[in-house]
């Protein structure tokens, strides 16, 4: 049975419906968990794909080949390791995700004249048409991922982030990227 809502009733946004949810019953677990900075890094970073995915609509392109797509339209004919070193990716990742994108016909690749042991990469017009139409859908996740903050304090946590990043990248051992 469906319930009609009166006339004289706004209807809330989805951000005012999630922020005006009943308290978390208390949970030893969750007090634990929310307390460890890398897991709720981690937990971010897994409702940041999932809106990307949901604004997107689409699961043949994922967050981090968009990164790669960005990275060589901004830099054409990169090599595997400068690529790695531009989007902090280990040697394995970088390869795999340049694989996808070559079967995809994104991204193109050449022998490098100056070492032909390493090939240059390239961004596709197809790959350009593709970041260009999924521009809005992929600014709409960023900013549904940090409304729920309130304005005075997205910019104030960027800046958090980018300054624990800063930080950490400035340490040789935490610099290079982890092969997993």
């Amino acid at each position: 049975m469906t319930t009609r809502r009166a006339p004289a009733q706004k209807k809330s946004s989805p951000s005012e419906t999630r922020r005006s949810s009943t308290p978390q019953a208390f949970s030893p677990l969750r007090q634990v968990m929310w307390s460890r900075p890398g897991f709720l890094i981690r937990r971010l970073h897994q409702i940041g794909a999932a809106l990307f995915f949901e604004e997107c609509q689409s699961e043949s392109i994922t967050p981090l080949q968009i990164g790669l797509l960005t990275a060589l339209s901004m830099n054409p004919w990169l090599d595997q390791k400068a690529i790695g070193r531009e989007l902090s990716l280990d040697r394995t990742t970088t390869a795999e995700v340049l694989k996808r994108l070559r079967q995809k016909g994104l991204v193109d690749t050449r022998i490098n004249p100056d070492d032909r042991r390493s090939r240059l990469s390239v961004i596709t017009k197809t790959g350009l048409k593709l970041i260009g139409e999924l521009q809005e859908s992929i600014h709409r996740s960023q900013v549904r991922l940090v409304e729920p903050l309130p304005p005075d304090e997205r910019a104030t946590f960027l800046k958090l982030l980018a300054q624990l990043v800063d930080a950490h990248e400035k340490e040789d051992r935490l610099s290079a990227p982890i092969e997993l």
